[in-house]
């Protein structure tokens, strides 16, 4: 069995992908997503935060009316509360509390979109990463742009199984990992994909940028990222897609 290359792995390692001058040994595919946008300068995928937004938030305003009618119905009695009844109250209050700030601010707080872009002309890649630690509601959650030499990428499937009350689930997908140069130290790390095109999509990629936008199937239409469904509260709610007008002007343009 191959060990892995990258030090640290990322985790779940499963196996190193073809490095970005490698020939590709999947077919290039994309899965269900098309670009938000494809041309000889440069290709730009979509990341979503999960793979269904506005749940969440729908279930942190259920809790939340939940939360109130057992205060309502607690509080309101007639007859005094014990020491113990008041604990139990205060506890299950907090509980929910954390919950519903956890639920709304996943949902919420993340961009519309987490976009990819990889610059053909320049051999760079630009990503727009979304920074946060989920079970700590309270503290700043903020997006981080990165650019890097697209020779300083790597990229690595990983797989995960966990068991719950339903059964086992299995989570996967595909991470780039960016190596100091000329050597496999890690220095950042961030999903291509999720429960997707996996190792086609870096295929994809690879195809791209070794060989340009004819050597790929012809995409969909192209998706504007912040342009979302009126029904879908939390896609409303969250911040639109803002590069950095320098990253933004460099990412799109030839050298």
């Amino acid at each position: 069995m191959k060990k892995p290359e990258l030090v640290p792995p990322c985790s779940g390692w499963q196996e190193d992908l073809p490095r970005p001058d490698e020939m590709v040994i999947v077919a290039p595919a994309l899965g269900f997503d098309t670009p938000n946008h494809q041309d000889e300068i440069y290709l730009e995928l979509p990341r979503a935060a999960a793979l269904i937004r506005g749940l969440l938030a729908w279930f942190a305003l259920i809790i939340s009316f939940m939360l109130v009618d057992m205060l309502w119905s607690s509080l309101s009695t007639e007859r005094t509360l014990g020491r113990e009844e008041l604990l139990e109250i205060g506890s299950v209050t907090l509980v929910t509390i954390w919950s519903i700030l956890i639920f709304w601010r996943l949902d919420v707080a993340s961009p519309r979109d987490q976009p990819l872009r990889f610059n053909r002309a320049r051999q760079r890649l630009y990503a727009y990463n979304f920074k946060f630690r989920w079970w700590n509601p309270f503290e700043r959650w903020w997006v981080e742009p990165v650019a890097y030499d697209w020779s300083q990428v790597r990229a690595e499937r990983w797989l995960k199984r966990g068991a719950t009350t339903h059964g086992v689930v299995i989570k996967g997908g595909v991470v780039l990992s960016i190596v100091k140069p000329g050597t496999n130290e890690v220095i950042d790390r961030f999903p291509l994909t999720t429960m997707g095109a996996d190792q086609h999509a870096w295929a994809y990629v690879c195809t791209y940028m070794q060989q340009g936008p004819d050597a790929l199937p012809l995409p969909g239409p192209p998706k504007d990222h912040n342009n979302v469904m009126e029904h879908n509260i939390a896609l409303l709610l969250a911040p639109k897609v803002k590069w950095p007008a320098d990253m933004d002007l460099e990412s799109r343009t030839a050298p």
